[in-house]
């Protein structure tokens, strides 16, 4: 700051040192005058006027670690300040040691060098948050594309290698982010949220008697196959039954992870594969796990199944439930229900 103070001063001595060449008094100030508006003209160009061929609307990284130099000479290779030793002097006045803060900026219109200085001393990357809805029952497949058709510049691939690992641990919620955004930002985000939103829970997790990694696979087979909340915990009773007389969970739920097909769309070729532990009506017990990323209510559910004397379940082209106590009831409500 006392380098700031000191080279304004001097600048505003300029009209000063100007005059004194000047033998009479008129002349030292028509002199004057005219140092003040060459000074005025001077500031005003390097400080509050945006250079010439500033590229507006243009979008400028700020590598990870950059030195204020290594900034400043970028920005002026860009066009958008004139002078890296006033945007160097400008940055230390603003931010001191700290320097410039690392990141994308966008740059809608022009802007002044003082201006500049102080938004990548402060980190003000002028970029609009984009509002994202992860629905409840989406992969993390299925999130990869809601982002990539969002963000143009988004990575899937890079996002499924990270997230798929966490498959079921991906909260589903409304996210802002920047337009940006990178593929782990946006799985950490939402792997932080779910152990946010399920703190409220965490006692019940622990009193369960079960895996947390089983329930929240058993909620990701729920928020696929069941709508309405009561259904949910009527299934998960259902289900919880069924893997504990060892029958298999024949939930067809797991075939859109597998195959991308649904109920209506199986053959009795797919449910026939041995090509995926997914596959519950070959293997017994929860598939390897989550199918899905399940909302809260669905993990609710999960813990707190509901007992009934049904072991079978299907649901009808309107998505409604009919539950059946023996099989031979189970293959009659199926005639009936489902074409």
């Amino acid at each position: 700051m006392f380098f700031i103070r000191f080279l304004l001063a001097s600048l505003l001595n300029v009209p000063n040192a100007f005059a004194r060449r000047f033998s009479s008094r008129r002349e030292r100030r028509r002199s004057a005058a005219y140092g003040s508006a060459v000074l005025f003209l001077l500031g005003y160009l390097l400080f509050f006027s945006a250079p010439f061929g500033f590229p507006a609307g243009v979008m400028v990284r700020v590598s990870e670690g950059a030195s204020v130099s290594a900034a400043a000479a970028m920005l002026e290779e860009k066009s958008i300040i004139n002078s890296p030793f006033f945007f160097k002097a400008f940055v230390g006045l603003f931010a001191g040691e700290t320097g410039v803060k690392s990141g994308d900026y966008f740059f809608a219109q022009p802007g002044t060098l003082i201006t500049v200085a102080w938004r990548l001393a402060r980190g003000v990357y002028g970029l609009d948050l984009v509002r994202v809805l992860v629905p409840e029952g989406a992969s993390a497949a299925e999130i990869a594309a809601i982002m990539q058709k969002n963000f143009p510049e988004f990575e899937p691939e890079e996002f499924i290698r990270i997230a798929q690992r966490d498959e079921g641990y991906l909260f589903p919620d409304t996210y802002f982010f920047l337009p940006n955004v990178k593929a782990r930002d946006v799985y950490q985000a939402l792997r932080n949220n779910f152990d946010l939103r399920t703190k409220e829970i965490e006692s019940e997790l622990a009193a369960s008697g079960r895996k947390e990694r089983d329930i929240i696979t058993m909620a990701s087979l729920l928020e696929k196959e069941v709508r309405h909340y009561d259904d949910k915990q009527t299934v998960a009773g259902i289900l919880w039954r069924r893997l504990e007389i060892g029958m298999p969970l024949q939930v067809d739920a797991t075939f859109l992870y597998i195959n991308g097909k649904n109920t209506f769309e199986l053959t009795l070729d797919d449910l026939q594969t041995n090509e995926s532990r997914y596959n519950t009506y070959k293997y017994t017990g929860l598939p390897p796990g989550p199918i899905a990323n399940p909302g809260l209510a669905s993990i609710k559910a999960a813990l707190n199944p509901r007992e009934t004397p049904y072991l079978f379940y299907l649901s009808d082209l309107a998505g409604n439930l009919h539950f059946s106590q023996t099989f031979e009831e189970h293959k009659i409500k199926k005639a009936r229900y489902v074409p």
